[in-house]
């Protein structure tokens, strides 16, 4: 995976594209009631505010912490690749969905109200399944597939 830099930032920006648009699809489907296809065309409105938000979060918040709670769990020494990769992505869900959440309920679900912190807990709790399942089933696996395609590795 990621050796430097340069590499990691790579990986975080396909990560981020790859997630976040996957879930303003969904969120737009569950404001709409079903998925059709105008969802893949209006996803993409939204994606550059959230694909930041999504990129500084993980960079400077959840990439930190999903790794340091990672590496109090397991040694990369002595323990197999697959579960470090599965802890950091479990850790990266956990952090980042509340977060982008929390960003997507005040841009997109009415500001701040009183209605504000219920709606937040009400979709992040929407979210998470879905983040969760998104992410160690289809855009872990895929981003890490093209990253290895983008950066060869021996």
């Amino acid at each position: 995976m990621p050796k430097n830099r340069l590499e990691e930032t790579v990986f975080t920006i396909i990560m981020v594209i790859v997630m976040v648009y996957a879930m303003i699809c969904y969120n737009i489907a569950l404001a709409n009631k079903g998925f059709e296809n105008f969802i893949f065309v209006a996803a993409l409105s939204e994606l550059p505010i959230m694909g930041v938000a999504g990129f500084l979060l993980d960079t400077f918040i959840a990439g930190p912490l999903a790794k340091k709670n990672t590496f109090k769990i397991f040694n990369p020494a002595q323990d197999k690749p697959i579960f470090i990769i599965l802890s950091i992505s479990i850790f990266s869900v956990l952090f980042m969905c509340p977060m982008m959440s929390f960003i997507a309920t005040v841009l997109f679900k009415g500001g701040f109200n009183a209605n504000t912190i219920s709606l937040w807990i009400q979709t992040t709790a929407l979210n998470l399944p879905m983040a969760f399942f998104w992410q160690l089933m289809v855009a872990g696996p895929l981003v890490r597939k093209i990253f290895r395609t983008i950066f060869k590795q021996k």
